[in-house]
């Protein structure tokens, strides 16, 4: 299988070569015309790129996640939510790289062996990151008016948080 895995590269470039020149196709003006377009994509994303690291970093900075789930405290610990995961809940549809470092952080203080290690894991797997997505994709191809598409994602998304929590609640 490693074998395997090192030649499918090379066999797939041979492949395109041998193809393009069976179809009579300039080769290496295709390749130009393919890594132009490519950097026109790059740079048609990168202002929305920008504009989701500076809104994340100063949600994160304000420090509101934090004012939020100490109003909500009481009600989570009702229902058997470790207050330590409710950051990445909230944060998990904004922004995948600040979840990723509070589950890092979760693993490292809890282990991931632990409930709270499993639930983060699945946390992580059953969502997404919505507004980064609709900002990202949507912006880089100049769609202004989103209809329906963020009310179902952030719907989708509070579905797979709470599917997560009863999951791990089920089975560890």
């Amino acid at each position: 299988m490693n074998t395997l895995s090192k030649i499918v590269i090379p066999i797939f470039v041979v492949f395109v070569i041998f193809y393009g020149f069976k179809k009579h196709v300039s080769i290496y003006d295709a390749f130009l015309e393919g890594a132009k377009e490519g950097l026109m994509i790059s740079f048609n994303i990168f202002p929305s790129i920008i504009a989701m690291v500076f809104a994340i970093n100063i949600f994160l900075d304000s420090n509101f996640v934090y004012e939020v789930l100490g109003f909500f405290s009481p009600i989570l610990e009702f229902v058997n939510i470790p207050l330590e995961i409710m950051p990445m809940a909230l944060l998990r549809p904004i922004s995948g790289t600040a979840t990723l470092a509070i589950m890092n952080d979760v693993f490292i203080n809890f282990g991931p062996d632990s409930y709270i290690g499993r639930l983060a894991s699945v946390l992580q797997g059953c969502t997404d990151t919505t507004i980064y997505v609709l900002a990202l994709y949507f912006g880089s191809i100049g769609i202004k008016k989103t209809r329906y598409s963020l009310p179902v994602g952030l719907f989708a998304d509070l579905v797979g948080i709470t599917v997560a929590f009863l999951i791990t609640m089920l089975f560890f």
